[in-house]
């Protein structure tokens, strides 16, 4: 069974930017109970991601690649609640990678940096423009993104 566990920071300052390119991600959600079922494009690629909490901050996760085509239509007919529309940064830092996302449209001005670990308690170097951590907030899931984007918060 798959397993993921991240951690997810604010991003500060613009340093990690240095040699950072990204890919541009459009996203929904299907309606269900109990677990999170999401349809990405990534660049030319489609996918079907099923995750479930766990315990912490461990979920299980599974994921499969399709068709770009098939995930363009089921993220126009399926997904409810909006969509998330991201740039995708890979940034090594300390030996780890680190996917930040870089949001568009109705979370512009959102930027979020999550690294994957193999353990909940793995140590790791937290660079310097990771900001607060945003891990245990509900509102920083794309899934309540999709519902409740960045623009309509009003305590930012």
């Amino acid at each position: 069974m798959a397993k993921e566990i991240e951690r997810k920071f604010l991003v500060t300052g613009d340093s990690w930017r240095t040699g950072a390119s990204g890919v541009v991600y459009r996203q929904g959600y299907i309606p269900t109970k109990g677990c999170s079922v999401r349809v990405r494009s990534a660049g030319d690629a489609g996918y079907i991601t099923i995750k479930a909490r766990d315990h912490g901050i461990t979920r299980t996760e599974f994921e499969y690649r399709i068709p770009l085509a098939d995930a363009l239509e089921m993220i126009d007919r399926f997904c409810t609640g909006g969509t998330v529309e991201k740039l995708r940064h890979r940034v090594e830092y300390a030996g780890m990678i680190w996917e930040i996302d870089e949001f568009t449209g109705l979370n512009q001005g959102l930027i979020v940096a999550e690294v994957e670990l193999e353990r909940e308690d793995q140590a790791f170097e937290r660079p310097e423009w990771a900001g607060a951590e945003v891990t245990h907030d509900p509102r920083y899931l794309n899934s309540s993104l999709a519902k409740k984007p960045y623009c309509l918060w009003k305590d930012t």
